[in-house]
């Protein structure tokens, strides 16, 4: 267990080594080209010791709900069934039987440890499928954005089902084993459900014009009629009971949520956004299955603006965001855009940490001095 970092100060050293990463791979980009046999060497070698590296340190964490949220709720009801206690929740019973299981086997610190291992592995699975040689940087994409720490260590579940969503991606042609990720998914967490019929959907219509389309209406008819769509989504049942008492306001026990039309994280949604229309509309970049994961991410992302206004509802934006760092590096591994791309990737890798870095710096700050 890594108990020599102060809790206090857990995360920070994670921004600070994630800070040092994106500047040291900025003034590498300046002096090797992206496909010098040097390069090559520093990507996979720099990639297999962040992998590593991350792996551990977020998976032999000191157990803490204080600084890590549910992991508190999670080591107790472990060590529970270590000691015998039956599984008598009728809620999320697939992760409980899972830890059930463990905990026959191994100790706390062991279970954290794989569910950060399968939290983190499948970011590097579909890097390395899509990108070859390229792989550090869409790794590394993941790893520093925003949700990237806080959904390996608090909302674990989520970050679970959404990393075997991206496992599934990984099976386009193997319809068998992506059916298999997504449905382990959605057995972690219900609201992967989500995601995946808006991947469904994509495979009948897969027109980007159109859902760029219905993500920007989707503004104005949430400033305008925001309540009534969380009356609606809450009506149908959408996901489970808790997910209903986030958009209800039942569940609304954090007072450092702060909720509203947020402007700010629709701000920051609109990154992938961007980079799918350049990409796509102004560059003409043609890949069908770009074009399903960046549709995927719009009918996602629209529905999160609709109930923008509901409690938590950064739990509803993370069911599109954790494709976010996928979406805006994919073109430019893929095609050559610009005379100097590898300038241009250490650039955008560097502007999209800085949104993580600012949040971090006045986001936190003000939570830490309230």
């Amino acid at each position: 267990m890594i108990d020599f970092i102060p809790l206090e100060y857990y995360y920070d050293a994670f921004i600070y080594f994630c800070f040092f990463l994106v500047v040291a791979n900025l003034l590498h980009a300046y002096v090797l080209d992206l496909n010098n046999p040097k390069n090559l060497k520093f990507l996979r070698t720099s990639g297999m010791v962040l992998l590593v590296l991350l792996v551990f340190y977020i998976g032999l964490r000191p157990i803490s709900g204080r600084y890590f949220g549910d992991m508190g709720t999670y080591a107790k009801y472990y060590n529970g069934y270590a000691n015998g206690l039956p599984v008598t929740i009728d809620k999320d019973v697939f992760f409980n039987y899972c830890m059930k299981f463990l905990s026959n086997v191994m100790g706390v610190h062991g279970f954290f440890f794989i569910v950060a291992t399968l939290y983190i592995t499948p970011m590097f699975f579909i890097s390395k499928k899509y990108f070859n040689a390229y792989w550090f940087y869409a790794f590394l994409m993941f790893v520093v954005s925003f949700s990237f720490f806080t959904y390996g260590t608090n909302g674990i579940r989520n970050g679970l089902a959404t990393s075997f969503f991206l496992w599934g991606l990984c099976y386009t042609n193997q319809k068998i084993k992506m059916g298999f990720c997504f449905l382990i998914a959605v057995l972690f967490h219900k609201s992967t459900l989500l995601p995946i019929m808006a991947y469904v959907l994509t495979l009948i219509y897969n027109n980007p014009k159109t859902y760029l389309k219905a993500w920007l209406l989707a503004i104005p008819i949430s400033l305008a009629m925001g309540s009534v769509f969380i009356m609606i989504f809450t009506s149908l049942g959408f996901g489970d009971d808790r997910l209903a008492g986030y958009l209800s306001g039942e569940a609304a026990t954090d007072s450092e949520i702060k909720t509203g039309f947020r402007w700010d994280f629709i701000f920051y949604s609109a990154f992938p956004v961007f980079a799918g229309w350049y990409f796509i509309i102004k560059r003409k970049f043609q890949d069908n299955f770009y074009n399903q994961v960046f549709n995927t991410y719009l009918i996602c992302n629209a529905f999160w603006i609709l109930v923008i206004r509901a409690n938590f509802s950064n739990r509803f934006a993370y069911l599109s965001w954790f494709l976010m760092a996928f979406i805006i590096i994919y073109p430019l591994l893929k095609q050559e855009f610009f005379k100097k791309q590898q300038h241009m990737i250490a650039k955008v890798i560097t502007a999209y940490f800085m949104f993580t870095y600012l949040m971090y710096i006045i986001y936190y700050t003000i939570l830490k001095t309230n």
